[in-house]
């Protein structure tokens, strides 16, 4: 018998860790960068720092929802991360998270299926399984936009020091 919940969280972690139908994922865009890098602005677009936060922002705000708390994240503040001055700043934020990815995943997969199609926290944000595939499209989303700027600034790198 298919378990939606075990599926979800799997779809989640391969996203977030890699495997997924279309083999990117947010591991891989991110891993390799050096912190100037992810924090190096191009035209007007968000860091891919800021991305990466971003799309976590939601991951870690709504797993506490999961846990049993409050829907206290604000979409105000889904861009704020701390400041990145170091390889260690950036580390340090990447193993955060791919910590809270795969610790919303594990509380996705005890989730009994049942669940997925109440409300979440309120009827204006639908039922928990449209929030959960909610987040998953907009990881998608955000890694296309990653991968892109990834690129311009890896050019862009190998441009300069030539």
């Amino acid at each position: 018998m298919i378990n939606f919940s075990q599926q979800i969280a799997n779809h989640l972690r391969k996203v977030y860790f890699g495997g997924n139908w279309s083999d990117s994922n947010l591991k891989d865009n991110l891993e390799g960068l050096t912190w100037q890098q992810a924090t190096t602005a191009i035209y007007k677009l968000n860091t891919i720092a800021t991305l990466a936060f971003h799309v976590n922002y939601y991951v870690a705000g709504v797993a506490k929802v999961l846990e049993g708390g409050a829907l206290a994240i604000r979409d105000k503040y889904s861009f704020d991360h701390p400041p990145i001055h170091s390889q260690e700043d950036w580390e340090k934020m990447l193993q955060q998270i791919w910590a809270d990815g795969e610790h919303f995943a594990q509380l996705i997969e005890k989730m009994p299926e049942s669940q997925l199609r109440e409300i979440f926290t309120d009827e204006k944000y639908g039922t928990f399984h449209q929030n959960l595939l909610g987040i998953i499209e907009h990881l998608h989303y955000h890694i296309g936009q990653i991968a892109l700027i990834r690129k311009i600034i890896l050019s862009k790198d190998v441009l300069e020091k030539s």
